[in-house]
Parts: structure tokens; C-alpha cells; sequence
């Protein structure tokens, strides 16, 4: 795509080039091979059974997986706890509108943690800088890359996991007014999602090399697109939170809470097949038209 740098090409001598696609590049994976004739070689995984691989401490790309993890399962699990608190232990439940709202804003921390990383990780494995000086062992800690569509989308949800941060500390302040409530808890909330939204869509041109691609087959599309449904639901969670203050009705709190439940486990399900990319499970070269 134009507007963004998600390929990035190395020639061989032997009129071979090797392809770097930007998503895994910066996750650590290789480049592909490709002929003459523009043939791509097979794509086999790094390890064997790359599915059931889950420990890699020693790269960036697996601490940015497993805090996504934990994040969405805190913020699943109190989701389903506000619904549903005949099936959890009493000691969780007692104050419940403390206690809840504390694992929600513990788990946004998750999110922030994984979201700051993610931009370290784009910054320091950004395709256009293959066979530069600064893609040979130079650490960075900040940078601008805005034709970077990694970068971009990483950015935008380090911006939505702040938001975040912010909707669910003032939650757990007590006697806010009608307005103090739609000011600090429901706003950060809606731009928090949309920002969420708008960096699943970036993340889906850096998988895509376009603005939509159907790739049922590459990891990397899923992980994006189950993401981009887990932003639509916590949309829709924050449409339902906004009649709370109002009416206080327990129909739209009852949503709220189904659609953050819905949009965690899409992001926790995203995060867990993040590892095995990193072993290169599901990984087809695919060369935009």
C-alpha cells in the first residue's frame, strides 16, 4: 500500500530476493525467499509443533502476547464477575464495586504495559530499516515513523490502553455527578475503543499490504482481525455504559458487561495465537497485487 512500508526486499546475487514482511519482521521472524519468476519459497514453521510452544521470555515479541494475555483475562474476568456473581467466591464479591472495578483498572495497566512495548518493538523493527545502521543491534527508544503501519497501530492502542487507564481508575471514585461520570468514565471509554478500533485496521494494512484482505489461512490475519471484533464489542460496551449515570438500568448494565466479557475474550484469543506466530504457526508468503 502507498501510503505505508510493509515489505521490504534484499537482492541476492543469484537474481533470488529475500522479503521481508513488516509484521514479522519485527516480530523476529525471517525473510522468505522468492525467485526470479516471483515464486516464494514453501513457508515451514521454526519449530515443530509451534502451537504448543509457549515459552520465549527471551523475546520482546512474547512479553507484548503474554501481558495482552493477562490484561484481557482480568478484564474478562471481572466482566463476567459484575454479571454473574452467584458464581464467584464471596471474598471477591463483598464491596463489589471496589473490588471489580480494581481488577478492571489492574488489568488496563496489562494493556498499557503490552501497548509500550508493542511500540518499542516497532520502533526498533521497522521493515525500512533493513540494511540501515539503525536495523544492526542499535537499541531506540523513541522514534517517528508514521509510514510505518506496525508503528501506527501500535501508538494508536498505547493512546486507547491510556484512555483506559484513565476510564477505569475515576470508576472506582465514589459520588461523581451525571456529568463527572460522562466526562471521565463513558468519554475515555468510547475514544479508548475507537482508538483501539482504528489500530486493528492499521494492524490489518500491515498484515494485508492493502486496506482489506480475506486470509484465512495466515495467522497473522486472525490475530488482527479477532482483534478488530474485540473493538467493535467494547464499542458497544461503551454505547450501552452511556444510559448508566441516566437511569441506572440494569438491562444496560448487564450489556455493558456482556460486550467488555465478549470484546476480552476476543482479545485474550488474539493474544494467545501471537506466541505461536512467534514460531511461525500459520505463516503464508503472500505477495500483494
Amino acid at each position: 500500500m502507498g501510503l505505508f512500508t510493509t515489505l521490504g526486499t534484499q537482492q541476492l546475487p543469484n537474481g533470488q530476493q529475500l522479503v521481508s514482511y513488516s509484521r514479522w519482521h519485527r516480530k523476529g521472524l525471517p525473510p522468505i525467499k522468492v525467485n526470479a519468476d516471483g515464486i516464494a519459497e514453501t513457508v515451514a514453521p521454526l519449530v515443530s509443533r509451534p502451537w504448543l510452544h509457549l515459552w520465549a521470555p527471551h523475546r520482546l515479541a512474547w512479553w507484548v502476547a503474554v501481558l495482552f494475555i493477562i490484561g484481557s483475562a482480568l478484564f474478562a474476568s471481572a466482566s463476567f464477575a459484575s454479571n454473574w456473581p452467584q458464581y464467584i467466591p464471596s471474598e471477591f464479591t463483598d464491596s463489589s464495586t471496589i473490588n471489580i472495578n480494581m481488577v478492571f483498572f489492574i488489568g488496563s495497566l496489562f494493556f498499557t504495559s503490552a501497548a509500550l512495548l508493542q511500540v518499542l518493538e516497532a520502533i526498533n523493527g521497522d521493515v525500512a530499516d533493513i540494511g540501515k545502521s539503525s536495523d544492526k543491534g542499535r537499541w531506540n527508544w523513541l522514534a517517528w515513523k508514521p509510514h510505518n503501519a506496525g508503528y501506527d497501530a501500535s501508538l494508536m492502542q498505547l493512546i486507547g490502553a491510556l484512555l483506559f487507564n484513565m476510564n477505569t481508575a475515576t470508576a472506582m471514585l465514589s459520588e461523581l455527578t451525571w456529568v463527572q461520570e460522562e466526562l471521565l468514565i463513558w468519554v475515555p471509554d468510547v475514544i479508548g475503543s475507537i482508538c483501539f478500533l482504528i489500530a486493528s485496521h492499521l494492524a490489518l494494512i500491515e498484515v494485508s499490504h492493502r486496506v482489506w484482505s480475506f486470509q484465512p489461512h495466515q495467522i497473522s490475519w486472525w490475530i488482527v482481525i479477532i482483534n478488530m471484533l474485540g473493538s467493535i464489542a467494547f464499542i458497544l460496551a461503551a454505547v450501552f455504559s452511556f444510559f448508566l449515570p441516566s437511569d441506572g438500568s440494569v438491562y444496560s448494565l448487564w450489556g455493558a458487561n456482556v460486550f467488555t466479557l465478549i470484546g476480552a475474550i476476543c482479545f485474550l484469543s488474539a493474544s494467545y495465537l501471537m506466541i505461536p506466530e512467534l514460531f511461525g504457526a500459520g505463516r503464508v508468503a503472500h505477495t500483494p497485487d
